[in-house]
This record gives structure tokens, C-alpha cells and sequence, in this order.
């Protein structure tokens, strides 16, 4: 028996004519689709497109559907994978193991001394999962704010439709942002040269180069490739290590990004304007607005304030890498001359790292890069490298945006004469008090109690792995210059 057409459901009803319009059978033009979604509009990507608006139509979840994303980024990166031969890869490999050695005589950390060789598509495999992390919050931010657009300026007759359908909504816009961010990572993917390029940690204790691209860039510099090679391979280590030390920091990023990027809000008022004018037709308006970002309103001051110290903490890290690199590489005749241009061109951003930054409202160029080298080499010079790498240990030693500026307190708080507040006054007056009662007496010393806590002089050793440095106890207090 045939279904009684008022039987159906307002959301089947939805889901019919959408199907209807991606099938051809509609006034929507696929390639100016297309471009709304910021893709070209070649006919395999045209059939991708619908495709995948298709099978949005069809899911039964809620939410964004993150293997369009995937799917997305594959195809960008298909179209030009790049090659290597098998000499370039063994280059590639030599220069990481010179470029460990060197390293290890400017950091002492333990950590990769390797460097994985990925592909194209093998990066974006590795590094897609933090992307999403990062542009979740804007995803589901947009989709909600489009269906509540389209449910509140439908006309009459489409109101009873759309009432029942916020879910196939969602996942249609959801949909169409994560090929948009597929379309960005792949991209990224013909850009990026080595895995901590961005300062983000996108991958979790590894040490990454793309050959493919490397080669690229040393073609660029005009400057011999086995020295672009090895100080490309410094840097990442260098990356990687302090990453693998300080094993706080990968976690206190991504939390600092979602802080930040859960703040973003869609600027309703613009998206209504074009939800009551859009016309299926001719969607330019629409890949206009969300291309150039403006669908996302100026900042709150919560959100300057969360990405002033997300920005910190990218420079200070930033900052360490740059500085320790140079320390390594001083070798190369050329370092400076790499090093300029490589900080140039990630101060100025490829195309990819643009379209990424409209379309989640996140810059992922670092600022303040050269103070917070300069901060970092200043902080060294006066109190050692040792010393100024312990600022790493843990959150609440992390310097802040004024000590890049003025390194002089942190060097203070290091030589042990920074001035202490009133905590640290009443904890000392504790400690002194402590230490007179166990002093020993007039008949000699006194033997210390079973499980006492060691001093910190007898703990020096375990602290910076003492074994490791020859097991000498107190060892780092002997390794720091006296002031």
C-alpha cells in the first residue's frame, strides 16, 4: 500500500527535495556550489561535493561529520603528491643524524633523535585529528547558527518543513565546513616542511620532515641543500625535544586553542541577512562570507585576552626553538641566511595558513617571534642554558608576555635573588626554623632521622638525572656560573 503523502514527515519531506536539488533535478548550480564551499570546480570534485552532501543527507548521527574533512584533504592532495627518490630520502636521513648530534651537545633532554620522512598524504593522516581539535568549536558553531538562520526567515509554507529537520540541517552545513577544512589541510600539506612549522603541537613526541617540500624550499634559497637539510632537521628535533621534556605543554596548547576558539560566536545578524537574500542559484555571496570571515565578529575582550596568552606561549616556544637551533647549527656557513628567510616566510604565511585563518578565526603565525629568541638567548648568556631550560618544568614557571620584554626578573627568580612575597617569607621562616631544631648540638652532629626528606643540595642530582651527567650529586649547582 502506498504511503499517504500526509503521513510523511516534515524532515522527509526536507530530505527529498535537498536529495532532488543535489541530483541535478534543481535550480542549485553544482559548480557555484563549489566554489561557496571554497573548492574548485573541476567534475571530479564537483561529483565529490555531491556526493558527500548526499551521504550527509543520509546519516542518522548529530553532528559534524569529520570524514568529509578526511575525504576532502585526500583529493586536494592527490592532484599533486609530490615524489621522492630514494637518494633524496637517504639525504634527508643523513643530515637528521648529524643534525641530532649537534643537538645533543645544547640539550641535555632525553627525546627523538630520529626524524620520520612522511608524504604528503601521510602527514595530513597524522596531523588532520588536531585540526578538527581546533576547529570543532567553530564548526558546530556556524552549522547551529545557519539552521536557526534558515528556520527563522523560511517562508510560511516551508515552516512546518523546516521545524522537524534541525538535525539534517546541521549535518549539511557541518558537512560543508569540514570540506572546507579538508580543502585547507590539504593545502597545508604542499607547504609545510617539517612537523612543528606551526608551532602547534601536531604531532604527539615525533620529530617529522616532508622531503618533497624540503627540497622546494632549498631550491628557493639558492643556499646548498645539505645545509638546508640539516638545520631543517635541527629545528624539528629541537621542537620535538622540548616537547618530549616538557610533556605539560602539548596538552596546556590545545586547551589554551579550544579556550579560545569556544569562544567564537557567528555573527547572526550578518548570516540572517543572507539567509533572507540567498539565492541557490548564484551562492557567491555565501563562499564570499565565509572565505573572508566574516561571519565571525570581532573579538570579546575574553577572547583578546585568551589569545594574548595562547600568542605568548606560541612565541615562547617559538622563541626556545629558533635559539637552540642556532646554538646547534653553528657549524653552517650559511645558518643566518636560512634562518632569515625561513622566518620571513612563516612570518608572512602561504595562501593555506590565510584560508585556515578566516575560516576558524585563528592565526597560526607566530608573533613576537624574534623577541621571544632574543629573550631566550638573554636568559642564557646570564644564568647558563641548564638553568634557563628548567623554566620548562612545569605551567607556573613559564614566563609571560612581559619578560620577553624584560628578561630581568626571570634572570633574577634563576640567580636565586628575586624578592620573595609574603608565602615565600612565612615558608622560609618554616624551613629555618626546621633547620635549627635539627642543627647539631654542642656534643657533635646528630644523626638524621629515618626518611627525612633530602635537602635540595642532595637532590640536585636525581632532579637533572644525575646518573645520566656521571651521578654526581649537586651536580647542577657546580654547572652554573657564578654571579
Amino acid at each position: 500500500m502506498p504511503e499517504d503523502p500526509d503521513d510523511r514527515r516534515p524532515e522527509d519531506e526536507l530530505r527529498e527535495m535537498l536529495q532532488r536539488f543535489l541530483s541535478g533535478e534543481g535550480p542549485i548550480d553544482a559548480a557555484r556550489l563549489a566554489g561557496a564551499a571554497g573548492m574548485p570546480a573541476d567534475p571530479a570534485q564537483l561529483q565529490a561535493l555531491m556526493a558527500q552532501l548526499q551521504a550527509a543527507l543520509a546519516r542518522t548521527e548529530d553532528g559534524v561529520d569529520w570524514s568529509a574533512a578526511a575525504r576532502q584533504a585526500h583529493a586536494v592532495v592527490q592532484r599533486d603528491p609530490g615524489s621522492v627518490t630514494s637518494a633524496e630520502r637517504d639525504a634527508v636521513r643523513q643530515s637528521a643524524e648529524l643534525a641530532a648530534m649537534w643537538l645533543d651537545e645544547i640539550v641535555p633532554w632525553g627525546g627523538p633523535s630520529e626524524v620520520a620522512l612522511r608524504s604528503r598524504q601521510q602527514w595530513v593522516d597524522a596531523t588532520l585529528p588536531v585540526w578538527q581539535e581546533m576547529a570543532e568549536p567553530v564548526a558546530t558553531s556556524i552549522a547551529g547558527a545557519l539552521t536557526r538562520a534558515m528556520q527563522e526567515h523560511a517562508p510560511e509554507e516551508a515552516q512546518e518543513m523546516l521545524a522537524g529537520a534541525e538535525r539534517i540541517l546541521r549535518n549539511v552545513g557541518g558537512t560543508m565546513f569540514a570540506m572546507q577544512l579538508g580543502n585547507v589541510v590539504g593545502q597545508l600539506a604542499g607547504e609545510t616542511v617539517a612537523g612543528g612549522d606551526f608551532g602547534f603541537p601536531l604531532l604527539d613526541d615525533e620529530a617529522t620532515l616532508l622531503p618533497v617540500n624540503l627540497r622546494t624550499l632549498a631550491e628557493g634559497l639558492e643556499i646548498p641543500e645539505d645545509q638546508v637539510r640539516i638545520w631543517a632537521a635541527a629545528r624539528e628535533l629541537a621542537h620535538a625535544r622540548l616537547f618530549h621534556h616538557a610533556r605539560w605543554l602539548r596538552l596546556h596548547v590545545l586547551s589554551s586553542v579550544r579556550e579560545y576558539a569556544e569562544g567564537i560566536r557567528i555573527d547572526v545578524a550578518r548570516l540572517e541577512e543572507l539567509a533572507e537574500g540567498f539565492d541557490p542559484s548564484n551562492p557567491e555571496e555565501l563562499r564570499e562570507a565565509l572565505s573572508s570571515g566574516a561571519l565571525i565578529p570581532p573579538k570579546t575582550e575574553e577572547q583578546r585576552e585568551a589569545l594574548a596568552r595562547l600568542e605568548t606561549t606560541i612565541a615562547l616556544i617559538e622563541g626556545w626553538v629558533d635559539a637552540t637551533t642556532e646554538a646547534a647549527t653553528a657549524r653552517l656557513p650559511r645558518r643566518d641566511a636560512i634562518a632569515e628567510t625561513v622566518r620571513r616566510r612563516r612570518a608572512t604565511g602561504g595562501p593555506a595558513e590565510k584560508a585556515f585563518s578566516t575560516l576558524v578565526g585563528l592565526e597560526i603565525r607566530p608573533r613576537r617571534l624574534r623577541e621571544a629568541a632574543a629573550f631566550w638567548r638573554a636568559v642564557a648568556v646570564a644564568v647558563g642554558p641548564e638553568a634557563r631550560d628548567s623554566l620548562w618544568d612545569q605551567p607556573d614557571l613559564m614566563p609571560g608576555a612581559a619578560d620577553i620584554d624584560d628578561p630581568s626578573a626571570v634572570i633574577a627568580r634563576l640567580q636565586g635573588g628575586e624578592e620573595l612575597d609574603e608565602m615565600d617569607l612565612a615558608l622560609q621562616a618554616l624551613l629555618d626554623d626546621a633547620a635549627r631544631e635539627s642543627a647539631p648540638g654542642p656534643e657533635g652532629a646528630a644523626a638524621p632521622e629515618a626518611g627525612a626528606p633530602e635537602t635540595a643540595g642532595e637532590s640536585a642530582g636525581d632532579d637533572h638525572d644525575g646518573d645520566e651527567h656521571g651521578g654526581d650529586e649537586g651536580g647542577d649547582d657546580e654547572a652554573r656560573p657564578q654571579q
